[in-house]
């Protein structure tokens, strides 16, 4: 009850700040936030889904299996709306978009959890706002202000306890860690990338392309690991559920809202609002999975929230 009435307190002053904010960005900036917003939200399900598919599916399955559902919607919508054919110059960002958001991450985190937990992988997966931040200003360079990477800064750090917290501090080793710092940098540079894109065309067409032009590998590397593995596993049926899920939802419905939110609000403040990713995925995984939320899992969520505000109340200074 005491960890309810707190959370309902600081609901509110944080509605107020968030009131305040909207209030000084454009129309373009707040519809900016609303994409990121809803893009972080259909990420944030990927973790609890993945757990779902994880019962039937092996993990290199599942991580080449994402495009090929995702292009199941891709293809027709491209079809439907006549998208006309990938120009040359836009092939090489786009295969470099495609290497991190299909293959990159997906398969350095599989490798990654094969070694150790899924709560140090988000340890150090916490710095990714800051590594997407850093990268948009090297590729862009446009410098948000001392007080962004302040509040940046300290968002991560709360992030990394929040995780620490969650049990973060698992057995691992230096290999693994690797791993997933690569796997950090892969997905960072592909939201960098890929928002760059959407400068040439709209987001959903932006994804449209990446796993398209992902599907000469992502299929029969799919079939191959299916052949393989599945006499290994029995058959649920919401794991289908959770492996359709990650498909049409965090690898392409989602990336159609992240790719608007960046472009409108800009990448490196954007990012920023990644950091709510952990937040949102602990409340589907207590209300899905039966996790736990304690007091000082709730305390850490306070405090990135504050955080996020923080920067992203700089967007314009």
């Amino acid at each position: 009850m005491q960890l309810t009435n707190l959370l309902a307190q600081v609901s509110q002053s944080k509605l107020i700040s968030i009131k305040w904010m909207a209030a000084s960005l454009s129309k373009t900036q707040r519809s900016g936030l609303l994409f990121a917003f809803l893009g972080i939200f259909a990420f944030s399900l990927s973790l609890p889904f993945t757990k779902l598919a994880l019962k039937s599916f092996d993990p290199f399955f599942t991580a080449f299996a994402r495009p090929v559902i995702a292009a199941l919607l891709a293809i027709p919508l491209m079809f439907i709306a006549k998208v006309p054919k990938l120009p040359r110059n836009l092939w090489r960002p786009t295969a470099f978009t495609a290497a991190g958001a299909v293959f990159g991450w997906p398969i350095l985190i599989a490798l990654a959890l094969q070694r150790t937990t899924s709560a140090h992988v988000s340890v150090i997966a916490a710095v990714m706002p800051l590594v997407t931040a850093i990268i948009a200003v090297i590729k862009h360079k446009k410098h948000p202000g001392l007080s962004f990477w302040v509040a940046s800064t300290l968002g991560t750090v709360l992030l990394v306890t929040f995780s620490i917290t969650r049990g973060g501090t698992s057995n691992s080793d230096l290999f693994t860690d690797l791993l997933i710092i690569g796997a950090v940098i892969a997905s960072s540079y592909c939201y960098v990338e890929g928002a760059s894109l959407t400068s040439f065309m709209p987001g959903w067409q932006v994804i449209s392309w990446v796993v398209v032009v992902s599907l000469p590998i992502a299929v029969p590397a799919a079939a191959i690991v299916y052949a393989r593995t599945h006499a290994d596993y029995s058959f649920h049926g919401d794991a289908l559920f959770g492996l359709l899920a990650i498909g049409f939802s965090s690898m392409y419905l989602g990336f159609f809202a992240w790719y608007r939110g960046l472009r409108d609000f800009g990448v490196a403040h954007g990012s920023q609002v990644q950091q709510l990713q952990a937040i949102m995925t602990l409340g589907w995984s207590a209300l899905l999975l039966g996790e736990t939320v304690t007091l000082t899992m709730a305390l850490s969520a306070i405090g990135i929230v504050a955080c996020v505000l923080w920067a992203l109340s700089n967007v314009n200074k």
